[in-house]
Parts: C-alpha cells; sequence; structure tokens
C-alpha cells in the first residue's frame, strides 16, 4: 500500500537551547563532577551516577538517548534531563517536525510531557479515546501486531504512544487504568492534553474526530510513523491490513 505523506505546515518555531554538554540525567541533588555529573567521559558516568541510587547508571551512560532513558517506568524524571534535551549533537527540528509543536500533555502518571521528549526514537502514534468498543480496539491490537514484527533491537528502542481526543473523560488516572486493564508496559506512552492541544495534533497529522450524542466518537483510524526528527514518514490508513509495510517503515525510520 503506498502512503502518501502530507505536508505539514506547523505553527511554531523551533526554540532549541544549546550548551556545550548534554544535560545531566543524574538527579538535581547530585553534587557536580568534573564539572557536571554526566560530563566526564562515557566510562566515568555509570560510576558517577551509581554513587546516587536513585540514578541509573544507563540513563547517564547513554546521553545519546536521554529519551529512552525518560521512558523507563522507574527513572527520576528531573527537568533538565526529560523536558529540555541539551547538547552539541541538538538542532533545531526540521520544519516538518511534530516536535515543533509546543503544546504540552499530561500522561498517564500525571507528569507534564512535551512530544519533543520522545526525539531520537522512531514512534507509532495513534489518536483514540479510551471507552471505544470498536475502532480502537484494533487499533491497539494492530500497533501490538506491528511491534511484534518489529526486529529485537529496533523494538526495543521505539517508543508507543496513544493520545486521547476524548479530553473530558481520559483523564490521567483514566489512561492509567486502561494501561493497567490492558497490559501495557513502560513502552507504552498514554497522554491527556486539553482541547487545543489535541485538535492541533489531529490537524496536523490529518486525523477528523467528533463526538457524537451518545459520548461515543467518528473519527479516522490511523496509524501514524514519525522518525528520530519527529517527521511523519508513514502513515497506514483503516483497520487490519498494511502491518508488514508500517514495520518495514519504522525500520526505514531508525536508520
Amino acid at each position: 500500500m503506498k502512503t502518501t505523506i502530507p505536508l505539514i505546515t506547523l505553527l511554531f518555531a523551533a526554540s532549541i537551547a544549546a550548551s556545550d554538554k548534554p544535560a545531566a540525567c543524574c538527579p538535581a541533588d547530585t553534587k557536580p563532577k568534573a564539572g557536571s555529573c554526566c560530563t566526564v567521559e562515557k566510562a566515568d558516568k555509570a560510576a558517577c551516577c551509581a554513587e546516587k541510587p536513585s540514578a541509573p547508571a544507563a540513563c547517564c551512560a547513554e546521553k545519546a538517548q536521554p529519551a529512552a532513558c525518560c521512558a523507563q517506568a522507574d527513572a527520576p524524571k528531573p527537568a533538565a534531563c526529560c523536558e529540555e534535551i541539551k547538547g552539541s549533537e541538538t538542532t533545531a527540528f526540521s520544519s516538518e517536525s511534530l516536535y515543533q509543536l509546543e503544546a504540552g500533555f499530561t500522561d498517564d502518571r500525571g507528569r507534564s510531557f512535551t512530544l519533543g521528549s520522545l526525539r531520537g526514537r522512531p514512534v507509532v502514534l495513534t489518536m483514540f479515546f479510551a471507552s471505544c468498543s470498536y475502532a480502537c480496539p484494533l487499533l491497539l491490537t494492530d500497533m501490538q501486531a506491528i511491534h511484534a514484527k518489529l526486529p529485537a533491537d529496533i523494538r526495543d528502542r521505539a517508543a508507543f504512544v496513544l493520545v486521547s481526543f476524548d479530553v473530558a473523560r481520559d483523564t490521567p488516572a483514566a489512561l492509567a487504568q486502561y494501561r493497567a486493564d490492558r497490559h501495557l508496559d513502560a513502552q507504552w506512552t498514554l497522554l491527556h492534553g486539553d482541547d487545543d492541544a489535541v485538535r492541533e495534533l489531529a490537524a496536523l497529522l490529518g486525523v477528523k474526530f467528533k463526538q457524537e450524542a451518545d459520548g461515543q466518537f467518528a473519527h479516522s483510524n490511523l496509524i501514524t510513523i514519525l522518525n528520530g526528527g519527529g517527521e511523519v514518514v508513514h502513515q497506514r490508513t483503516g483497520l487490519r491490513g498494511g502491518l508488514d509495510e508500517t514495520a518495514q517503515a519504522i525500520v526505514a525510520a531508525s536508520r
């Protein structure tokens, strides 16, 4: 199935601050070492962070993947690490990157979340609502099938994101229950946003939705693949089918 990627015209300009060193993944209370806990050479980062049990060594030892570090369920979430990734490798997002979207979301643990924190990882994203009884469960099943089709190394790096457009009912607590009911692990991110944030993201993705009188939603069934820079590289429209092609697009987006 040939997919045409829509041209994305974003409303916000990127404002990415650069610094000489990447932000530390260590907790804010860690005393600087050689200038900063995680600014020493890679070989020393694990030891540095190991001095603080709450700081995962893998997080500080892998400065190239701060988003993956922050996605760990039990990892600390210092603002410097997870909300503003700084470093010489950080450049402005492209004009077609969704990560220029400044609207904030809240995940199912009640934490603030910006899409840009996913930078550097292939992303499988869909918009849904938790009380959907037909299409959304099939979308989730398709995403799980795509997950299973990926090579192990890419499967472990990929982020699977569900963004609800039911802003009234799909609170962070409701999304947490959804996660528990469907046994979704820490690789899955479930997001709640206000009406403006949700509608802006939907417009950029080409997702249409409308709430009916019975509280259900008529909506597009769309799975979107983003590359590490937040650009749309593939969209699977409809339900069922196209899973192999979508998995291949994720592999390509990981290169």
